[in-house]
């Protein structure tokens, strides 16, 4: 399986603690910037380059076995930058993982790495072949699931987002496609005060996943 290559310091930092085995690590002054840019193919490099086995997928199953999990479940959100900061925010938020369809959506990328601070390294993201029918499984095991939806008729902080929990947000521009959304128990929308139509997804997932975090506390 061949390897990858991820870049910037924080990234490189928590893949060198985290599971994923790294096979050389390249840093400036030793290389030099166009050799550090060359080998990544970024300019945002900070200086940093490391090779490192190919990121380890997690078990979406699994998962589901975990007592009062936070999961999100993200619908073809294509921006690997967007799964990033997702990642980033999900890792804080001390949620169980990430789940991503196989298709039509991003990987963990070294984008995603880089947008994510190296959070990916310590995260479960795993995909699934069909992500509605991954939900009727996560209902089956005892989740709530709840899709982030603009027309959403209740706020994140009028449900109860304790205990076994979905979070399942839309990809960039189109939102839940109709299937996912009939998959879900309910719909929550974040309340919008100025001209901007909705948040980034993954400003919605930060808003929403911290809201759970507030009244688990």
């Amino acid at each position: 399986m061949a390897s990858q290559i991820i870049y910037g310091v924080q990234p490189v930092h928590e893949a060198e603690r985290g599971r994923r085995r790294v096979h050389k690590v390249w840093r400036a002054p030793e290389t030099s910037p166009a050799e550090l840019e060359r080998l990544c193919g970024s300019p945002d490099h900070q200086g940093v380059v490391a090779e490192v086995d190919p990121y380890p997928y997690g078990d979406a199953e699994g998962m589901l076995r975990r007592p009062d999990a936070l999961i999100v479940a993200l619908d073809q959100v294509q921006d690997p930058r967007n799964l990033g900061a997702v990642c980033r925010s999900a890792e804080s938020a001390g949620a169980a993982g990430v789940v991503i369809p196989e298709r039509r959506a991003a990987m963990v990328t070294p984008v995603a790495c880089k947008t994510s601070a190296g959070a990916v390294e310590h995260l479960e993201v795993a995909h699934v072949r069909n992500l509605a029918d991954w939900l009727a499984a996560a209902k089956d095991a005892g989740f709530w699931i709840w899709g982030a939806d603009a027309e959403g008729p209740a706020p994140p902080w009028g449900v109860d987002l304790t205990g076994a929990t979905v979070l399942v947000l839309g990809g960039e521009g189109k939102g839940l496609r109709p299937r996912v959304a009939s998959s879900c128990d309910g719909l929550i929308a974040l309340p919008s005060l100025g001209r901007v139509e909705s948040l980034n997804v993954s400003a919605a997932a930060t808003a929403l996943l911290f809201e759970s975090v507030r009244q688990r506390s």
